[in-house]
């Protein structure tokens, strides 16, 4: 399983109602560090499938999500759990990290 687009219309559905902690990428097509970082997305969402879910949103085509997490620089990875936010952490980080923001929640 790959990561899934989020955005506003399924926000609720796949990340607030969903059985399993959710890591999200936000992330822009122009941003440099965002792109190095999402093949690691991706494979953090193949090796943890049935575990974690994992979405990208995209912040060019949803300004709303954005807004509502108060996203001002990215790539900005934010972890929910039980329909809230466990934990955020900002910047293109290696995969052991991001490993890290979500394992103790799984």
């Amino acid at each position: 399983m790959s990561s899934i687009e989020i955005t506003s219309e399924n926000f609720e559905s796949e990340v607030l109602q969903s059985p399993v902690p959710v890591l999200i990428d936000f992330w822009a097509p122009w941003c440099g560090p965002c792109k190095m970082l999402s093949p690691v997305i991706d494979q953090i969402a193949d090796e943890y499938s049935g575990q974690l879910k994992v979405g990208k949103i995209n912040i060019d085509a949803n300004t709303a999500l954005a807004e509502q997490h108060g996203i001002v620089s990215i790539p900005m990875l934010v972890v929910y759990k039980d329909g809230e936010i466990a934990v955020q952490r900002n910047g293109a980080v290696p995969k052991h990290d991001i490993e890290a923001l979500f394992k103790n929640l799984i």
